[in-house]
């Protein structure tokens, strides 16, 4: 079996097989994922809480992944120092404080401290996506880093696939009253039904947040490989920002990872609110969370399938035929009611599966000591989770939720061009074509 790289620059220290380091990394997917996806479950639960319109509701998003723009750089810039190991660390501390915020947003019952709690929460995952995702593609040969992150993604997948069914079970359980119901309560039965309804998130958010300081616990105390030949610590040059950017293929990898996350977390942001519309599928939003979770569970089933696929198949081509796939699902949802609305926006998340990391391994293919900087930039790259959603939130509320699935579409169009031309290196390329 295959021992890290690293493991044997300190002879003292143990071997460390590299198929039990990707075990723990993948735990840490797992739960970024499960979190990240709860948003999903929040955005509908919140605009009850607090009637608010689409655009409004989506500052969740907006809030959540505006903090990877915000925090990207800062993040490179500590792992750079501590290394991959100890971000990692300090990201599951930092997300679990996150966690543990949303037992005094609820008590304030203010939208603002929710969106507060969620950026300190999403912090810790920026931190954990800096650290983690170019450990991961680091953690073997480089043409199979696709594949490698792939199969972690697959665990992210399974995390936002429980997140909906426990979400909706947990937050989503009690009966929605409309805003016409809550005009007629008396004022103190509406002051009830307000508390209920934000302390709802209270008991499964401390439960995530306990959870998170134990990861954060094993992973110190586990003796990873450190993989220090591939940070800039390990690099007696002194690299700028301008000698990441001048590499071709991770400048549109970045907006590449913009416009996937984007439209990944816009269709699910939206899926429940528009599995409610009578036209489409006229169900509550409880019933709706568990066509969320097909949704996600449909990504882990393509991470599984892509993994093993693009260690025979080329990563790119794989790309843009997923993105044109889309493209078309899209197409048929926003002409169509029905059934044929709903399963054809499912069946995104099964053409979703290899995005990210397809774009991510691409994007930071041969850039040694520079792999750090990349990895800041393209989670920078996340902060189209915050743009996309909204924007197309705004769309909603002016031509329509059924027709505003146009601004996904076009995202994918872009990730064709990337997976064909895009992502090719300067200097050749050394993965499968």
């Amino acid at each position: 079996m295959p021992t890290s790289p690293s493991s044997t620059s300190n002879p003292s220290a143990p071997v460390v097989n590299t198929r039990v380091a990707l075990a723990v990394a993948t735990t840490i997917f797992f739960m970024w994922g499960f979190l990240t996806c709860l948003n999903d479950i929040l955005i509908p639960h919140l605009k009850s809480v607090f009637q608010l319109n689409f655009a409004q509701a989506m500052l969740v998003q907006f809030t959540f992944f505006g903090a990877y723009f915000l925090m990207s750089l800062p993040a490179g810039r500590l792992v750079a120092r501590v290394g991959y190991k100890q971000g990692i660390v300090i990201g599951l501390v930092i997300a679990g404080i996150g966690a543990l915020g949303f037992w005094p947003a609820a008590e304030l019952r203010i939208y603002g401290a929710f969106l507060a709690t969620l950026f300190v929460l999403a912090t810790g995952i920026t931190v954990l996506q800096v650290a983690a995702n170019p450990y991961v593609a680091l953690l073997g040969p480089e043409r199979t880093s696709s594949s490698r992150l792939t199969l972690a993604q697959a665990l992210n997948s399974l995390g936002t696939t429980l997140a909906p069914y426990f979400g909706g079970m947990l937050i989503l359980s009690n009966t929605v009253r409309s805003p016409e119901q809550i005009a007629v309560m008396p004022e103190v039965e509406r002051a009830t039904y307000f508390a209920h309804e934000a302390q709802a998130v209270q008991g499964p958010y401390l439960g995530l947040g306990i959870f998170l300081f134990l990861l954060a616990v094993f992973v110190f105390l586990f003796r990873l490989p450190a993989l220090t030949e591939t940070t800039e610590a390990a690099d007696t040059s002194s690299h700028s920002w301008g000698d990441v950017l001048r590499h071709r293929h991770l400048v549109f990898g970045v907006l590449g990872i913009f416009f996937y996350v984007g439209a990944e977390v816009a269709i699910g942001s939206l899926m429940v609110n528009y599995f409610s519309l009578p036209e489409i599928g006229g169900i509550s939003e409880a019933q709706a969370s568990n066509y969320l979770m097909a949704y996600w569970f449909l990504a882990m089933v393509g991470r599984f399938a892509g993994s093993a696929l693009m260690v025979k198949l080329s990563p790119r081509k794989l790309l843009a035929t997923f993105a044109a796939v889309n493209m078309a699902l899209l197409a048929i949802t926003m002409t169509s009611t029905g059934a044929v609305a709903m399963y054809s926006l499912i069946g995104i998340g099964l053409f979703n599966s290899i995005m990210f990391p397809t774009i991510f391994a691409l994007s930071i293919e041969r850039l040694g000591p520079l792999t750090s900087k990349a990895s800041s930039l393209l989670i920078m790259a996340i902060v189209g989770g915050a743009i996309v959603p909204y924007l197309q939130g705004v769309l909603a509320d002016r031509i329509g939720l059924h027709h505003s699935f146009i601004l996904p579409l076009l995202c994918y169009g872009y990730i064709i061009f990337y997976g064909l031309v895009g992502s090719r290196t300067s200097t050749g390329v050394t993965q499968q074509d």
